[in-house]
């Protein structure tokens, strides 16, 4: 079982910085595939980033390479999303996901999922 917590969404301009933090709980989290994922308004979820339990294993939307960093501390059972040069559509709220097995990108397949934090970037 791993309960996760998002924090660090809010509202900022476009070409603005926010990192999003989600704090996990569970005796698995190190062993766990973590991954981003956002949901606009009316659109359905989609992936955005995912990490491997040792942080070798990283895969980005294409919407977000080069913009969004995600990573990783076990010590703290945290994983982080760092999110530079923000666009109005990346407005959504973002969820935090885990699951035992290898990165794959199908939210279907995560199987513990945060509450989510609101992210809105404005024009």
């Amino acid at each position: 079982q791993v309960l996760l917590e998002e924090s660090g969404g809010g509202l900022v301009q476009a070409g603005g910085s926010l990192r999003l933090s989600c704090e996990a709980s569970g005796r698995t989290f190190s062993s766990s595939t973590m991954a981003w994922f956002r949901q606009a308004a009316g659109k359905e979820r989609d992936f955005v980033a995912a990490i491997g339990w040792g942080g070798g294993y990283l895969d980005y939307a294409d919407s977000v390479k080069g913009r969004f960093t995600i990573s990783r501390d076990n010590a703290k059972n945290a994983v982080y999303l760092q999110m530079n040069n923000l666009k109005p559509e990346d407005t959504a709220v973002y969820y935090c996901a885990a699951r035992a097995g290898r990165g794959v990108r199908a939210g279907s397949a995560y199987e513990f999922w945060g509450q989510g934090t609101q992210v809105t970037v404005s024009s």
